[in-house]
């Protein structure tokens, strides 16, 4: 038996299409960034291409690697040396594809970090916060019963696996959320004017605190890695549904 398989330009075009890619301004090049086999059977998932994602995918003579998080960040020093010529070098020497999709992936309204992150703490109502752009990188959700800042806090902890930062800054009952996965921080104030008693991203910087206070929300930081494992799972269950094809996720723990 046949075991199935993609083109790789396939793939790509299935993918950018799916996540809408050409229209979303982002830090990085969205797509296809490392070409390989023009076939694709198996596809690793990840949430960042670091060496230990790509040794685990060379390992399960994986064809192509899909994550969250790749190369060729603007600002970045464009030379391929050190740890960049090793991480290409694998890729390359093993004729293995990457794809990554940032921006586009947070905001997907089904499969995106901040969707599932809604869905994974049973939200309702769950829409995005339209004052920000683009489209879906803030979303709100409603509880059913409200909660205090640490009830949400304790089930943050049980879902994600991680100690999340609570920072009480409001009142004892909350009714509505806003989030935004990874490093979404900055998005407080846009939270609060929203109207939610609680923001929570992934990470942490010192002024959120004061913004926090300042504002009357309660913060949560959650933790980068964290917040942004369950898109990535929901695109790879979805492209093998669509494909066939084996997909795979790896998860390389990050504390961070």
């Amino acid at each position: 038996m046949t075991q199935p398989h993609i083109s790789l330009s396939a793939l790509v075009q299935l993918l950018n299409t799916e996540l809408v890619s050409s229209s979303i301004k982002d830090y990085c090049p969205n797509g296809l960034q490392v070409e390989g086999k023009t076939q694709v059977k198996k596809v690793v998932t990840g949430v960042t291409a670091c060496q230990k994602l790509l040794d685990a995918a060379i390992a399960q003579n994986a064809d192509a690697i899909l994550v969250h998080h790749g190369y060729f960040w603007k600002g970045e020093a464009s030379e391929i040396t050190g740890m960049k010529k090793r991480r290409l070098q694998s890729l390359l020497r093993h004729d293995i594809s990457l794809l990554a999709y940032h921006l586009p992936l947070d905001v997907h309204p089904v499969l995106g970090n901040n969707a599932q992150l809604g869905q994974l703490l049973g939200l309702s109502n769950i829409r995005p916060l339209t004052t920000v752009e683009p489209r879906g990188v803030v979303m709100l959700g409603d509880i059913a019963v409200p909660a205090s800042a640490a009830e949400i806090a304790a089930q943050l902890k049980h879902l994600l696996g991680r100690e999340p930062l609570l920072h009480n800054a409001g009142g004892a009952q909350i009714q509505t959320l806003a989030w935004c996965s990874g490093g979404g921080q900055g998005y407080i104030q846009a939270a609060a004017d929203a109207g939610a008693e609680l923001f929570f991203s992934g990470e942490v910087s010192e002024q959120t605190i004061h913004c926090a206070d300042e504002l009357g929300i309660h913060f949560i930081a959650a933790g980068h890695h964290a917040t942004e494992r369950y898109g990535i799972q929901a695109l790879g269950q979805w492209l093998a549904a669509q494909t066939g094809i084996e997909v795979c996720f790896i998860d390389v723990p990050n504390p961070a």
